[in-house]
C-alpha cells in the first residue's frame, strides 16, 4: 500500500511539474501555437492559412510581449480547433493558447484555466428576415440549429420563456455549417452567441436577409483559454491583456473588428462596446459564469 502510495505521490509531481512549464516550453521550442476557429465571431479564416479576428489580434500582442519576456523568438503555429476538441487539445498540450471564443464558466475551470475576461458575451437568436419571428414563444414546433459542443440550445431550453416551446435540435460541425442550415431553411433559427451570429450574418452573401431578434438568453465572459494549475504561464497572459486594458489598445482592437469594415466583405459587424464588456475591463477578472451572472 506504501509503495502505490509512493508512486501516485511521484506521479502526482510529475504532473505538476510538466504543467507548469509551459514558459520553459516556449523558449525550448521557440514555437507557441495559437488555438484559432475557422467561423467564430472572434476568430475566423480569410483563407490561405490566415486567420484573423478579434482575438487573434489579442494573443498575437500577448506573444510579442512573450517574446520580450523570454528575450527570444517565438514563431506562431495556427492550430484550427472545434466547440468539441477545443478543450482536449488545450489539456493535453497541442494548444498553447486558445484564442477562439470560449466561455468561461465552472465545469470547464475544472479542466483548463482562463485570462482575464476579454469579451462580455450575449446568447442570442438568428432567424431569416422574411421569417416573422421575433421571440422564443415563436420558436414552438421549429427546427433550431446550433454548433455540436457549445450550451446555446441547453442555455435556450433553460430560459424561462421557453416553458411549454417544443421545437427540434440539428447540430453544425462548425459556426458556419450552423448558418448555412439557417440559410438553406433546414433550420428555422440559429442559436448562439450574438458576436458569432452578427459575423455570420455580415459576412454572409446576403446579409439583409437576415436578423438577430428576441431576448437576451444568456451573458456570459469570453476569454483566452489555457492550460490548467500553470500560473507562471497565465499571469503573463494575464498582465498583457491587462496591460492592453490600461493603454487602451484593447479597445482600439475591439473598434477594428466591430465597428470598422472587416476582411473578406468589407463589412461591418457593427456591435458597440457593451456597458457589461466595459465593466470587464475596469474589473479584470477570470470568473466563470456563474459568478458573473449572480453578481448581476
Amino acid at each position: 500500500m506504501k509503495k502505490v502510495l509512493l508512486v501516485a505521490a511521484l506521479l502526482a509531481g510529475v504532473t505538476a511539474v510538466h504543467a507548469q512549464d509551459t514558459l520553459k516550453k516556449l523558449k525550448d521550442s521557440g514555437v507557441i501555437t495559437m488555438g484559432v476557429r475557422e467561423s467564430s465571431g472572434l476568430s475566423y479564416t480569410i483563407g490561405d492559412g490566415k486567420f484573423v479576428g478579434y482575438h487573434i489580434d489579442v494573443c498575437e500582442r500577448v506573444v510579442a510581449d512573450l517574446r520580450k519576456q523570454l528575450g527570444g523568438k517565438l514563431e506562431v503555429k495556427y492550430q484550427p480547433v472545434t466547440s468539441q476538441n477545443r478543450i482536449p487539445l488545450t489539456v493535453n498540450g497541442t494548444v498553447d493558447l486558445e484564442c477562439g471564443s470560449t466561455t468561461n464558466n465552472a465545469a470547464r475551470q475544472k479542466d483548463v484555466a482562463f485570462a482575464v475576461t476579454t469579451y462580455v458575451e450575449e446568447v442570442r437568436i438568428a432567424v431569416k428576415a422574411s421569417s416573422g419571428i421575433t421571440g422564443i414563444n415563436q420558436l414552438s414546433g421549429k427546427t433550431i440549429a446550433t454548433t455540436t459542443g457549445t450550451t446555446s440550445v441547453q442555455t435556450l431550453r433553460k430560459h424561462e420563456r421557453a416553458a411549454g416551446v417544443d421545437f427540434k435540435e440539428v447540430y453544425g460541425k462548425d459556426h458556419a455549417d450552423s448558418f448555412l442550415l439557417l440559410d438553406s431553411g433546414r433550420a428555422d433559427a440559429f442559436v448562439m452567441d450574438g458576436s458569432i451570429l452578427a459575423k455570420n450574418i455580415a459576412t454572409s452573401k446576403n446579409p439583409a436577409d437576415f436578423k438577430i431578434v428576441g431576448e437576451v438568453l444568456a451573458v456570459e465572459p469570453i476569454a483566452v483559454m489555457l492550460r490548467k494549475d500553470d500560473p507562471a504561464f497565465k499571469k503573463a497572459v494575464d498582465d498583457s491583456i491587462k496591460a492592453m486594458i490600461k493603454s487602451g489598445e484593447l479597445a482600439k482592437i475591439y473598434d477594428k473588428w466591430f465597428l470598422q469594415p472587416i476582411p473578406p466583405t468589407n463589412t461591418r459587424i457593427g456591435l458597440p462596446l457593451s456597458a457589461a464588456t466595459k465593466d470587464a475591463w475596469a474589473n479584470p477578472n477570470d470568473k466563470p459564469a456563474e459568478d458573473y451572472v449572480a453578481k448581476k
